[in-house]
């Protein structure tokens, strides 16, 4: 798999990046349709296999676990030094005072208990997941900072969040001096284009490489609208971004599976050619608990959408409401 590079950076990437919020203990956290250990390390070889490089996982995903699970089968199946190991911080990790947020504390303390639990001495990209409105910014730039200087991350990165906000996290790295942030994972697919307004621009002015969570729309765009999944019955989070506008939505789905069949390929295979085609986009972050869906991500590394295609993928899309983030 030909790699390219992150954003503007020297870092080389596989196209795709495999997420691993699907992998971790059920019983831990709030992903209950999560695979265990056992069930989770062919799909992370397979990967690997495929020429994808580039893993993202988070401390709060299945408490801990998927990091732990993670860590362990990249040593066994991959080379450090050819791995792209990416995860997130601001998620409750325990209960009481600091037990979450961007503080200078937490950040502290979650870094040392992420590299631990993923076997590593230091990850690629640390990213914030997510605003925290209780702490000073320039507290959480500095701290990531001196997490980089450290030699504990090597990039940092940030997750949804308004465009103002990430203008303003940018503005002030460059005037102190501190390390700036690469990417921007937000939540971007057929279903969801409100990033195209001002985040997208703003990432293509700045040399930010995009890596979009959820190019798929937690699995809508690949099968019927009324059809439903052990994830769609269990994910609270994935209630919340969808199904605002059912009749959009459907058209947009039926559109997808339009142009699918017309090209004789999977419905996914579509969907992330479109997220995969926006030029501000350096890797779609895709899930994987079917070897299918790692197939189907790769084969649609050789699908270019013609203009046409695209104007009709995006004809059924109306304006909503900004999902995904506060």
């Amino acid at each position: 798999m030909k790699t390219v590079k992150l954003g503007r950076t020297g870092l080389d990437i596989s196209p795709l990046c495999l997420g691993c919020m699907s992998y971790g203990v059920p019983e831990r956290g709030t992903h209950p349709w999560s695979l265990p250990e056992e069930e989770s390390r062919p799909f992370i070889r397979r990967a690997i296999e495929l020429g994808i490089n580039f893993f993202d996982t988070a401390n709060v995903y299945s408490d801990g676990t998927s990091e732990e699970i993670v860590g362990r089968a990249l040593k066994d199946f991959g080379r450090r030094d050819e791995l792209v190991i990416a995860t997130k911080v601001n998620g409750r990790m325990h209960e009481g005072p600091n037990g979450q947020g961007l503080s200078r504390k937490a950040i502290f303390t979650e870094i040392d208990n992420s590299l631990r639990r993923l076997g590593t001495d230091y990850v690629d990209l640390y990213q914030i997941h997510r605003w925290d409105y209780s702490v000073p910014l320039e507290e959480t730039l500095e701290a990531l900072h001196d997490v980089v200087k450290a030699g504990k991350a090597r990039y940092i990165g940030a997750s949804s969040m308004h465009a103002w906000q990430f203008a303003k996290a940018l503005f002030l790295a460059e005037q102190h001096g501190w390390t700036r942030f690469v990417t921007m994972q937000n939540h971007l697919n057929l279903l969801y284009r409100e990033e195209e307004r001002e985040m997208l621009p703003l990432c293509a002015d700045q040399g930010i490489g995009v890596i979009p969570w959820s190019p798929l729309a937690r699995g809508r765009l690949t099968r019927d609208w009324a059809a439903e999944t052990k994830r769609s019955d269990t994910d609270a989070f994935g209630k919340t971004l969808y199904q605002k506008d059912a009749d959009a939505e459907r058209a947009v789905i039926e559109a997808v599976a339009a142009v699918a069949a017309e090209r004789g390929v999977p419905r996914a295979q579509i969907a992330l050619a479109w997220v995969r085609g926006k030029p501000e986009v350096s890797a779609p972050i895709v899930g994987a608990t079917k070897m299918q869906h790692l197939e189907d991500a790769v084969a649609s590394l050789a699908i270019e959408l013609t203009p046409e295609e695209i104007a009709r993928l995006e004809a059924p899309y109306r304006p909503q409401a900004v999902a995904g983030f506060s």
